[in-house]
């Protein structure tokens, strides 16, 4: 399960704290007290036999005598209690519960081992009673899970939270209450918080995926020191990635693939941090402020030493300050003939409050300049709560956001004020121009993952055919390595040139490029890359990769390198591709290594060895499902069906411009003109673990793809339901291709175990009525009367499938 129930937990209609309590110091104390106070406007209930009230609200004896079932529990009870109290609450209806108490709490002469097993058992007992009515289960050990804005405080965290715009996600209890005394000594604030505690059922990826689409959430800060189920947790990495900001900071650095974690956060969109410190500024950043980080910013200030130090700061922080077009400069010497206009904008020693505003106004026309910075010390002439309030004034002249540094001297009325209206505050240059060049990290990321990659030559399937027999035969025959003849003629199915012998003596012309695939026990197939550099010194590459890799996601590899401008970039990265298919195809490969000799001019793969095995780690990243792929005869046409690729994207395009003005309304249910590069890139590149996009091409006079029609379903984290969209274009209507393609979503959903396809038309679009109900679909209303709703079970209930967890 992923998201499923988890809106219970934030948007809570009733809560029951079972085990509250009055005696002090208790976890039931705690939690009541806090829960009790917090402001909830829904029914509080305590349960507790010992008690017939706990202040104004009755106690209950047992949850059965609850007037109804709660949305969600809070158990602060000893284990051994749990699966009784949990197999109770999802009879009567309640979908979530949070275990505040840890789960290896035991007498003191117990022995470790079988204290462990002791817990194990009873987290083990507590999720079989929650299975069978869906019931989330936090914890157990969790803090809390946390929703400001309504009072929802399902915990015993240790100190009271305000609301904000930040979500922050960890599995320590200790960090997670340094935190919130962190940001509450400062008047900031959070959307949600959650303490995960030991992830039995709920984890980080979960969580992910609901605050991907959370209205209240414009940022997530997530602390973790390792992932449970790698491809859920890349998948909803990249889905929250796609929408908002999120930063991670992984603890427990020592470990030897730490490197690897970072390689899949990067793949992920994800910004990783360093330190805690660099978590928390953003908590002041990203939860106070509406940044768009572009590349440069403008530094206003009225002194040139703060302006050396902002400089420095920005240089150290690897972000730049903007280079201003002279309409810029001269826009700002006619409005402030006495400042040094220029990046950093000197004001001068004697500026007063208004000239900050002035020079914000004069900025505003120009988007060039970027984002606007003020870093302020405080003089006799401009007080800094005077100069905070001509900022707030001003702040709608800040195109790209506005953050300020006043060197740690705003007074707390002042900066709440500042917070108030959107305006982040730091206390010096180096954390404003840190937070900042994080931000511009965020941006690169969300890039990459929509970035247009650039299609290489098809490997023909039945090359792939051939090298997946290879392996199956070889492992038949009790061969596990293949090395020499038999190595090369399997990487020669995937065009990679092997040289006979090793790879010689090194030169300055060549970079040996070390390539090893590890199984690893997380994220699965992993590829190292290592490459030294002059004198053996290991700085020209040593990098971590996730397959599936295309030429751009290789392209970002390489260029890492100090030596990548004396690479043969075409050939490296059609080579570094051609090795992530192979890897991707042939699952019986679960390790490899071999030497990679680049030169200016061409690319030798030297020493192969390949290991294969029965069992491997599932990959972390769906490559591109090739065996959906078909193509067959239709009515004079040479068709083909095949999911959408992410080089589809100018055939895409053209398939939009082709439609008439009308077709793209009823398929947009409004006015469309055109989609941007962004627009289509995520119609083009999708995440084949929980969406999928067919369409139905052809080749064009010329030979170019040429797309006919597209069907699209879009299934929730849960695979419970999954929403489609068919539209066949303008000049090919009426001749079947929309129903072929909703027969083969339909058929691919089923079998992908999907319970529910649903969808939406608009009311006088009779031609997809139709569609949907020859195809089977219950056509019903909706509560828009100008729009009808589409219904088709595609197979029954399931059991829960086995999470891919880490040992």
């Amino acid at each position: 399960m992923t998201v499923r129930n988890l809106d219970v937990l934030f948007r809570p209609q009733s809560i029951a704290v079972v085990g509250a309590s009055l005696r002090p110091r208790s976890i039931g104390a705690m939690v009541w007290s806090q829960l009790s106070q917090s402001g909830f406007a829904g029914p509080l209930w305590p349960v507790n036999p010992k008690h017939e009230r706990l202040g104004e609200h009755p106690a209950f004896y047992d949850v059965r005598d609850l007037p109804e079932a709660p949305s969600v529990a809070v158990l602060c009870t000893p284990p051994p209690t749990w699966p009784k109290i949990v197999e109770r609450l999802g009879e009567g209806g309640t979908k979530a519960v949070v275990i505040v108490g840890a789960a290896g709490a035991r007498q003191a002469e117990a022995p470790a081992s079988r204290s462990r097993h002791d817990r194990d058992d009873w987290v083990a007992r507590t999720l079989a009673a929650a299975r069978p009515f869906l019931l989330r289960v936090v914890g157990p050990g969790s803090v809390g899970v946390l929703t400001p804005s309504i009072g929802a405080c399902l915990g015993a965290p240790a100190c009271s939270v305000k609301a904000g715009g930040v979500a922050w996600v960890s599995a320590s209890n200790a960090l997670t209450n340094g935190v919130l005394g962190w940001a509450g000594a400062r008047g900031l604030g959070f959307s949600r918080v959650v303490a995960l505690g030991d992830e039995a059922d709920v984890d980080a990826g979960d969580i992910l995926d609901f605050l991907a689409s959370d209205p209240t959430t414009r940022a997530i800060l997530l602390a973790i020191e390792s992932v449970r189920a790698a491809r859920k947790f890349m998948s909803a990495a990249r889905a929250a990635a796609r929408n908002k900001p999120v930063l991670v900071l992984r603890t427990g650095q020592d470990d030897p693939f730490d490197a690897l974690y970072g390689a899949a956060f990067r793949r992920a969109g994800l910004v990783r941090v360093d330190s805690l410190d660099d978590l928390l500024d953003e908590i002041e950043t990203l939860g106070v402020g509406r940044v768009a980080a572009g590349d440069h910013a403008t530094v206003i200030t009225s002194d040139p030493g703060v302006a050396a130090l902002a400089v420095d700061a920005f240089t150290a922080a690897g972000a730049s300050l903007a280079q201003w077009p002279v309409p810029a400069r001269d826009a700002v010497s006619a409005a402030l003939p006495r400042a040094q206009a220029g990046n950093p904008l000197l004001l001068g020693n004697d500026a007063v409050p208004a000239e900050f505003g002035v020079a914000l106004e004069a900025l505003a026309a120009h988007r060039e300049t970027g984002t606007a910075f003020v870093v302020h010390a405080p003089t006799h002439s401009a007080p800094v709560a005077e100069v905070a309030r001509t900022l707030i004034a001003a702040r709608r002249h800040a195109y790209r956001g506005l953050l300020a540094c006043f060197f740690g001297c705003v007074d707390a009325a002042t900066r709440d004020e500042l917070h108030a209206n959107g305006i982040p505050v730091h206390t010096t240059p180096h954390r404003l121009a840190r937070g900042f060049a994080r931000l511009v990290d965020y941006r690169l990321g969300r890039e990459l993952l929509m970035q247009t990659p650039e299609g290489l030559p098809a490997i023909i399937p039945d090359e792939i055919e051939a090298a997946q027999s290879e392996a199956r035969e070889a492992l038949k025959s009790g061969i596990a390595e293949l090395e020499g003849e038999r190595a090369a003629r399997l990487l020669a199915r995937y065009s990679i040139v092997v040289k006979p012998g090793p790879a010689g003596a090194r030169s300055h012309e060549a970079v040996e490029v070390e390539v090893r695939m590890l199984n690893h026990r997380v994220f699965g197939p992993a590829f190292e890359f290592r490459a030294e550099g002059a004198l053996g010194l290991p700085d020209a590459l040593h990098e971590f990769a996730l397959p599936p890799l295309n030429p751009v996601l290789s392209r970002d590899l390489v260029m890492r390198s100090p030596r990548a401008r004396e690479l043969p970039t075409e050939t490296l990265l059609a080579a570094l591709t051609a090795l992530s298919q192979l890897v991707c195809d042939v699952e019986q490969i679960v390790a490899l290594r071999l030497t990679m000799r680049v030169t200016r001019d061409s690319v030798a793969v030297h020493e192969p060895h390949l290991t294969l095995g029965a069992h491997r780690k599932p990959l972390a990243i769906v490559p591109y499902p090739r065996y959906l792929e078909e193509t067959f005869d239709w009515r004079g046409m040479r068709l083909t069906v095949r999911p959408i690729r992410p080089e589809d994207e100018a055939a895409h395009k053209a398939f939009v411009a082709a439609n008439t003005a009308e077709d793209l309304r009823l398929r947009f249910f409004g006015a469309v003109r055109s989609f941007d590069h962004s627009q289509l890139a995520r119609m083009t590149q999708i995440d084949y673990d929980r969406e999928m996009a067919l369409i139905v091409c052809r080749a064009d006079p010329s030979g170019a793809t040429e797309t006919l029609g597209v069907v699209r379903a879009i299934a929730d984290p849960d695979n419970e339901t999954a929403e489609f969209a068919v539209a066949a274009r303008s000049d090919m209507k009426g001749q079947g291709l929309g129903s072929l393609l909703l027969s083969r979503i339909i058929d691919y959903s089923r079998n992908r175990g999907t319970r529910w396809m649903i969808g939406e038309a608009l009311r006088e679009n009779t031609p997809m009525i139709e569609l949907a109900r020859r195809a089977g679909f219950q056509v019903a209303t909706t509560e828009d009367p100008g729009v009808v709703g589409f219904r088709m079970r595609l197979c029954d209930a399931k059991p829960d499938v086995v999470r891919d967890t880490a040992p």
